[in-house]
């Protein structure tokens, strides 16, 4: 707990600093002074007091209203499941005939939260009803809610799929692809079970092995025991999850931002600047990106470790061997759900095969019910909530829901 809490205590001092900078240098008697150099050191405290706050935010979906043919709907919300690690949130848009298209958006458990697939969500819904699995911090969920893992998160996905019944179509976004398979398999060979109609993976690390990336290959160059050592934490006791073993957010964000460390550091100091000049707005560009970028969560241990043993280092999935309580998962049993993989040509988390995988473990299923798109000039983030996804690939999936949705 000791090393959880001083990470808590290094990121409020830090936000302290910022705020106790930005509101000193911004006294009105500096105002007076020629010099270029309050503005700056205001401005630098106002994105430094951001940063650190940020991190320990939950982000709002803030989805009111979607436009679709020039006619603005206004979007409710309910929650549809509430469950010790997940709740099922049902978004869906004040039409005057129901959506034909009823969608269950897998959002990723990967460090962030699950508001950074809004804008996939805000493009579905003129088109679809769509319900999303909204990850929970694991520092805020008690000792006493037990333990959840791989297994656990695909019975969880399982759960969903029952609950929403057939005609559901499945769309898993990244980490959850190769989890929200082996939940496909596990309906298709269960009797009087609901199968969803299609099932879209995007960006996932299906066979991490087909074309490994740094992210992907990650755990192959550390021991399970080292990365336990060195990853994870026991949550302090200013949070509900006192106690429990995580992976922090705040570790992983880390690892991110090194891996374009330099990007970032010129992208907050053109920020500075422009906070300095009044050239800053509340949602630009800078801080809509990055309000949701730094804004992390805790993994639970076991999910972390679970999922970098039994999909990264032995490729369960890739190899059809995966189990959930010691009952093996045919992937092969899939037969009567579409398929469709989506990669970008420039990902440097799920690079561009890892996905396509997929469909080299379902051998009975027809050509007409698979599909692979390419997107060449696409990165991790554009294929699902980027320009490619809004202009390009989001109408193929619609397409591809459209001609298996009967």
């Amino acid at each position: 707990m000791l090393r959880y809490d001083t990470q808590e205590s290094v990121r409020l001092s830090n936000q302290w600093i910022g705020a106790s900078t930005k509101a000193f240098w911004g006294q009105p008697a500096f105002a007076l002074s020629p010099s270029p150099l309050p503005p700056l050191f205001a401005a630098w405290g106002e994105v430094t007091e951001r940063v650190w706050s940020r991190i320990a935010a939950t982000p709002d979906w803030g989805i009111e209203n979607v436009v679709s043919r020039g006619n603005d709907h206004v979007v409710s919300t309910r929650i549809e499941q509430d469950r010790p690690f997940c709740k099922l949130v049902h978004f869906t848009a004040d039409r005057k005939l129901p959506s034909p298209r009823r969608v269950l958006l897998v959002a990723p458990m990967s460090g962030h939260y699950a508001t950074l697939a809004r804008n996939t969500v805000t493009s579905l819904l003129p088109n679809c009803d769509v319900y999303v699995t909204d990850w929970k911090n694991a520092r805020d969920v008690p000792v006493s809610a037990g333990s959840f893992d791989v297994e656990d998160y695909t019975e969880y996905l399982v759960g969903f799929m029952r609950y929403l019944g057939p005609d559901l179509h499945v769309i898993a976004v990244c980490q959850p692809a190769p989890l929200a398979l082996a939940a496909t398999a596990i309906l298709a060979s269960t009797h009087g079970r609901p199968v969803p109609r299609t099932l879209t993976l995007i960006g996932g690390p299906v066979d991490p092995d087909a074309n490994p990336t740094e992210v992907t290959d990650f755990g192959n160059r550390f021991t399970m025991g080292q990365l336990e050592s060195g990853m994870i934490q026991t949550v302090g006791f200013a949070f509900s999850g006192v106690g429990r073993q995580v992976y922090p957010g705040a570790v992983q964000l880390a690892s991110f931002l090194s891996m374009n460390w330099e990007t970032h550091v010129e992208a907050f100091a053109r920020q500075i600047k422009r906070v300095a000049k009044n050239e800053d707005e509340e949602h630009d560009r800078h801080n809509r990106f990055y309000d949701e970028y730094l804004a992390v969560m805790d993994m639970t241990a076991e999910f972390y470790l679970s999922t970098v043993q039994r999909v990264f280092r032995d490729r369960e999935i890739a190899r059809n061997v995966f189990s959930v309580r010691e009952t093996m998962v045919d992937i092969g049993q899939i037969s009567e759900t579409a398929i469709m993989t989506v990669e970008g040509g420039r990902d440097d988390i799920s690079a561009p095969g890892q996905c396509r995988a997929a469909l080299d473990l379902v051998p009975r299923l027809p050509a007409s019910m698979t599909e692979s798109v390419l997107e060449p000039d696409a990165g991790h983030y554009g294929i699902f909530t980027g320009r490619a996804w809004r202009e390009r690939i989001r109408p193929r999936v619609l397409e591809f829901i459209d001609r298996h949705n009967r």
